[in-house]
């Protein structure tokens, strides 16, 4: 499902609207938890959460051009999904998640690499989710990106 949008705001009026709701509560959560030094933007036709180029001159190495991704929510056919590259990049934080999961849901995790998917609305944990978003700094998360994921 893509959603074609110039704004988060714009996003979230497009998603089906049994997600609004959600995505909308989603999106303030991750808004209230956010380090300094990251800002909302769209990106992949998702709203995504970056380290802009004020910050990170270099942006993202498959297209310079594009900020530094860190973080995306999007509404996806069957699912509401929360990418987030900390996880995919820092297996602490990884194990860190993947512990605190069951203490927030009844539901088996299901994920892949960055991606956590949310087939019903009802089974996010919004608090797990501010508390993962405050876990990781700007600075944290370019250390991390430039000996992992950069071209060298």
């Amino acid at each position: 499902m893509i959603i074609k949008a110039s704004s988060p705001e714009e996003y979230i009026s497009k998603v089906p609207e049994d997600r609004k709701e959600a995505m909308s509560k989603l999106r303030q959560t991750i808004l209230k938890n956010l380090p300094k030094g990251f800002m909302e933007c769209m990106n992949y036709n998702t709203i995504g959460y970056c380290v802009p180029h004020s910050l990170y001159s270099s942006g993202y190495h498959c297209d310079p051009k594009q900020p530094l991704p860190f973080m995306n929510i999007a509404s996806q056919k069957n699912f509401i999904a929360l990418y987030h590259m900390g996880i995919y990049a820092k297996k602490e934080l990884l194990d860190w998640f993947t512990k605190e999961y069951p203490n927030h849901c009844k539901t088996k995790l299901d994920m892949g690499k960055s991606c956590i998917r949310f087939k019903k609305v009802e089974d996010i944990p919004y608090k797990l989710i501010a508390e993962l978003t405050k876990k990781m700094s700007a600075s944290e998360w370019i250390k991390i990106y430039e000996a992992n994921f950069k071209r060298k």
